[in-house]
C-alpha cells in the first residue's frame, strides 16, 4: 500500500486564498470596504464617531491574502505585510501620542500604501480570465483608492507646511482635516471642484496631477477592459 502525500495546511490555505480571488469576491469585497470608507466612515469621523479600524484591518487582510495569490514574488508578498503592519502602527501611536512628526509619517505610510492597494488591485484585474462584474467594479476600487491617495499626500503637505490649502472653515482636529482633504481630493479627481484651494506650489502641482489622472483613468480603463474582452473571444473562437 503506498502511503500518498497529505497536502499541508499552508498549501490548503494557499488554495483556498487563490480560490477566493480566483472568483473575483475579493475585489467586490475590496470594493465594498472602500465605498464605506469614502462615503460614511470619513463623514462620520469628521463628525467624531468612530469605527474605520474595522475597515482599514479588512482592506490590509484582503491585500495580503491578494498580494500572496496574484505575484509569485516573496519581496512584493513581504513588503505588504510590512507595509500595512507598519502604517497601522505609527497611525495607532498617532492617535494615543499626537505629534507632527507621527502624523506627517502616517499621512506618508498611508499614502504608499494606498498606491501599494491600487497595484495589487490592478494585478488582481488583469490576470487571465473572463471580463466579470466584479472586474469593472476594481475598476471603480480604483479610482476611489486613488482619490484616497491622493488625500493623504494633500494631508502630508498641509501638515508639513501649513496653510497649503485655504478652507472656508479650518479643520480642528485630524479627522476633520482628512476628511475636508478626502473631499478636495474626489472633487480634484472628479474635476468638480470644491470650496477648498490650493495655495501652496507643492500642493498645486498634486492637484494638477490628480485631476489629468482623473480624466486619462476612465478611457484607460474602459480601454483594457474592451481589449481583454475581445482577447478572450478570439481565444474561444
Amino acid at each position: 500500500m503506498t502511503n500518498e502525500p497529505h497536502p499541508s495546511r499552508v498549501a490548503i490555505l494557499q488554495l483556498q486564498v487563490s480560490k477566493f480571488w480566483s472568483d473575483d469576491l475579493g475585489l467586490t469585497l475590496i470594493t465594498i470596504a472602500t465605498c464605506a470608507l469614502v462615503f460614511v466612515i470619513t463623514p462620520l469621523r469628521e463628525a467624531g464617531l468612530h469605527g474605520r479600524i474595522f475597515f482599514d484591518v479588512m482592506m490590509a487582510v484582503l491585500m495580503i491574502s491578494g498580494s500572496v495569490t496574484v505575484s509569485h514574488s516573496r519581496i512584493t508578498t513581504g513588503l505588504v505585510i510590512f507595509s500595512a503592519l507598519a502604517g497601522a502602527v505609527i497611525l495607532g501611536a498617532g492617535r494615543l501620542h499626537p505629534s507632527p512628526f507621527l502624523h506627517q509619517f502616517g499621512s506618508i505610510f498611508a499614502t504608499f500604501n494606498l498606491l501599494l492597494y491600487v497595484y495589487i488591485v490592478v494585478l488582481v484585474m488583469f490576470r487571465g480570465g473572463p471580463v466579470t462584474w466584479s472586474r469593472i467594479q476594481g475598476g471603480a476600487c480604483i479610482y476611489l483608492l486613488l482619490g484616497m491617495a491622493w488625500a493623504s499626500a494633500y494631508q502630508f503637505i498641509e501638515q508639513r507646511f501649513p496653510g497649503s490649502f485655504q478652507f472656508v472653515s479650518a479643520p480642528l482636529d485630524i479627522d476633520q482635516l482628512t476628511a475636508k482633504l478626502t473631499y478636495y481630493s474626489f472633487g480634484t479627481l472628479t474635476t468638480v471642484g470644491t470650496d477648498i484651494n490650493a495655495i501652496q506650489p507643492f500642493a498645486r502641482a498634486l492637484t494638477t496631477a490628480e485631476a489629468v489622472v482623473g480624466q486619462l483613468f476612465p478611457a484607460t480603463f474602459i480601454g483594457a477592459l474592451v481589449a481583454m474582452a475581445m482577447q478572450a473571444r478570439a481565444k474561444v473562437q
